[in-house]
């Protein structure tokens, strides 16, 4: 079980923001030396998240480019 006060506080400041950063492969510390891709984008997301959540276990990541057109990370096995 979640508190879902305590996951807000987790998610909102390290989520990417709707359109995101301008300049991503000089503004966001994990795209300096890697291309923002979409999949990158995904795994990014998902490292900044994994460790932070204490009572829960994250699933997936989903980053959409488009309405039909996303990508799905399930962390690293």
């Amino acid at each position: 079980m979640v508190d879902l006060k305590q996951l807000k506080e987790v998610i909102a400041p390290r989520s990417a923001r709707r359109h995101g950063p301008s300049f991503p492969h000089k503004e966001v510390p994990e795209f300096l030396h890697r291309i923002p891709t979409t999949e990158n984008i995904a795994i990014a997301i998902w490292q900044r998240l994994v460790t932070k959540l204490e009572s829960a276990k994250l699933h997936r990541v989903r980053v959409y480019e488009t309405p039909d057109l996303f990508v799905d990370f399930y962390g690293e096995e």
